[in-house]
């Protein structure tokens, strides 16, 4: 004979109610993804029903695990004294929203690139995984990251997958976004395109959005000029230095592609002060699709990177770490917002 509902409701009240068995509502409750979002459904709304509420000291005593994941946010070179890439800051909302949503408390800290952030969350276990939003995607920051995998330490960051992967990345599609750009240029009559960022191994995101705009260009039949790549540090402040510097030059260049919004409107300032109009003598293009894109002068057309799917997928990934879930590292699709400033 089947488990009647006690006085006080219990788990195995739900799942005689719901005709599963315990562990399943357990794991429902938790937000698992291996249960189906029906049956998930059905036990959340009977939990409801008998206002059943979890013991999570208890709960968490018999997995082991505090139900908490750590965002490690690194701080970037900007202007003011912020030193958070704005980036970043639109992915901390999806990242704080999906973890509410599977249940997870979330901590998030703000880190120095030279500190010894693995050791505190590795020794005293405040965290089941860490998020890296902001570390440094390059040969540097391989020694510590290989140090978490040998510590079994569940991590995921968001960057540029590569041919050597270490752990688990979630990024954009960097080449074909800067395909996109250069295509977009290309369409608008643009043959002397210019880019500014940092095109080295020790930056693999921007050195595949250029590698892109340049395939997007041969494929256009220009052949890319060398000479119009200026390298340019992240930041306002390095785009204006960045398009001073290329108008040194005295090449001719009718658009620039820029490896930032921030670097974009820095440029855009630089060129309104030698009397350059955006985009009638030089059309620009960002990349991120940060607030301020939007309300430059002109409105910047840029790369929109998907901030809420990429908040969902760094989560997701980790979790599935956590629960020993089959994982893996994923490439999202990016696209171009037109708007005034390369004649959109």
């Amino acid at each position: 004979m089947g488990r009647r509902p006690s006085n006080k409701p219990t788990s195995f009240d739900i799942a005689y109610l719901a005709g599963v068995s315990q562990p399943t509502v357990s794991r429902a409750l938790r937000g698992s993804k291996s249960v189906s979002l029906a049956t998930r459904q059905k036990i959340e709304a009977i939990a409801r029903q008998l206002d059943y509420t979890i013991d999570k000291g208890a709960s968490l005593l018999r997995s082991q695990r505090s139900n908490t994941l750590a965002l490690l946010l690194f701080e970037e070179p900007t202007a003011g004294e912020a030193n958070i890439n704005p980036f970043l800051l639109g992915m901390l909302g999806s990242i704080i929203r999906h973890c509410a949503n599977r249940g997870q408390d979330l901590l998030i800290s703000f880190q120095k690139q030279d500190d010894d952030w693995h050791k505190s969350y590795q020794d005293n276990h405040r965290a089941d995984g860490l998020i890296l939003l902001g570390y440094d995607d390059c040969p540097l920051s391989k020694p510590r990251l290989r140090q978490l995998v040998r510590a079994g330490t569940h991590f995921v960051r968001w960057g540029q997958a590569d041919n050597d992967p270490i752990g688990a990345t979630i990024g954009s599609d960097n080449f074909g976004a800067g395909r996109l750009a250069g295509e977009h240029l290309l369409a608008r009559g643009r043959k002397r395109i210019a880019f500014l960022g940092e095109v080295d191994s020790q930056h693999p995101e921007v050195e595949q959005r250029h590698a892109g705009l340049e395939a997007a260009m041969l494929a256009g039949g220009i052949a890319p000029d060398r000479a119009l790549l200026v390298n340019t540090v992240s930041g306002e402040n390095g785009g204006y230095a960045g398009a001073r510097q290329l108008k040194a030059t005295g090449l001719p260049f009718d658009a620039i592609f820029a490896a930032s919004d921030l670097i974009a409107i820095g440029a855009m300032r630089a060129l309104a002060e030698v009397g350059q109009t955006v985009p009638d003598d030089v059309a620009v293009v960002g990349f991120d699709d940060i607030p301020a894109a939007s309300l430059s002068t002109p409105p910047l057309t840029t790369i929109m990177q998907d901030t809420r799917l990429a908040g969902e997928a760094l989560v997701d990934c980790l979790l599935a770490q956590v629960e020993s879930r089959p994982h893996a590292s994923r490439v999202l699709a990016a696209r171009l917002i037109a708007r005034a400033s390369s004649g959109g």
